[in-house]
């Protein structure tokens, strides 16, 4: 595996709220200044492979909501018609 793969599978192993705990820390230090362009660019590059992770875990979160509203609107539905 290389570095950039390990890397990508340890984020996507974290939960959301260890990502969006790292993604203030990473806006925080990026607001605040004092870094080289490098360090900015590697800090930028971190928040935005952050934030995808955590919009996977509310698009996930989303998915779920409206499938147990969807099963519940069908089993409302064959009730109706008892």
């Amino acid at each position: 595996m290389t570095g950039k793969t390990e890397q990508t599978a340890a984020a996507e192993a974290l939960g959301y709220e260890q990502a969006r705990d790292e993604l203030i820390e990473v806006v925080r230090r990026l607001e605040a200044g004092g870094t080289t362009l490098e360090e900015s660019l590697a800090l930028w590059e971190r928040g935005e492979e952050l934030a995808k992770i955590c919009r996977r875990w509310l698009d996930g979160a989303r998915a779920r909501l409206d499938a147990a509203l969807a099963e519940e609107e069908q089993e409302g539905a064959a009730g109706d018609e008892n």
